[in-house]
């Protein structure tokens, strides 16, 4: 069976992300990637409303089976770990409204499951996912790269 997975690297001031589409434990082919971006320098409630709106419109555009979404990593700087959780909890009520599964992965896990090791650098998945899905380049920017890797690991690491 044929999966469409939306892979979202969350963030509030770039949210990467990518549609990849395959059979499970394949890498499949790419869809479509890029970021939502707010404003710079907008209010929180402001940038929450931009990635609300963006994860929304790539869902409706794209239909995807399921989100995976990277799980949050803790952080020396708890500021940071709580300024992504906002992030993470509005992808989550996209989804949710939009009656999807939800899978979560540590960064460590896509990294693993894209390039084969866990402390992989942002270069390598890039290249890897490059490879995987026998693009020409990488996807751009980093963040939208991220995104691509996080659906290629629902599609790699979940059994048939």
């Amino acid at each position: 069976m044929i999966l469409r997975a939306l892979g979202i690297d969350p963030g509030t001031a770039v949210t990467g992300y990518g549609i990849v589409e395959g059979r499970r434990g394949t890498p499949g082919r790419l869809i479509e990637c890029g970021v939502v971006r707010p404003k710079r320098g907008a209010a929180m409630p402001a940038r929450l409303e931009t990635l609300y709106d963006g994860v929304r419109d790539v869902l409706a555009n794209h239909r995807p089976d399921v989100v995976a979404v990277e799980s949050i990593f803790y952080s020396k700087n708890v500021r940071t770990s709580l300024i992504m959780s906002h992030a993470r909890g509005v992808i989550l009520l996209a989804a949710a409204q939009a009656g999807l599964p939800v899978a979560e992965f540590a960064p460590a896990a896509v990294k693993k499951a894209v390039v084969g090791r866990g402390r992989a650098t942002k270069t390598q998945v890039a290249l890897m996912v490059q490879q995987l899905l026998r693009l020409k380049r990488p996807p751009q920017p980093a963040d939208a790269a991220d995104g691509v890797a996080i659906a290629l690991a629902y599609l790699l690491l979940r059994p048939a």
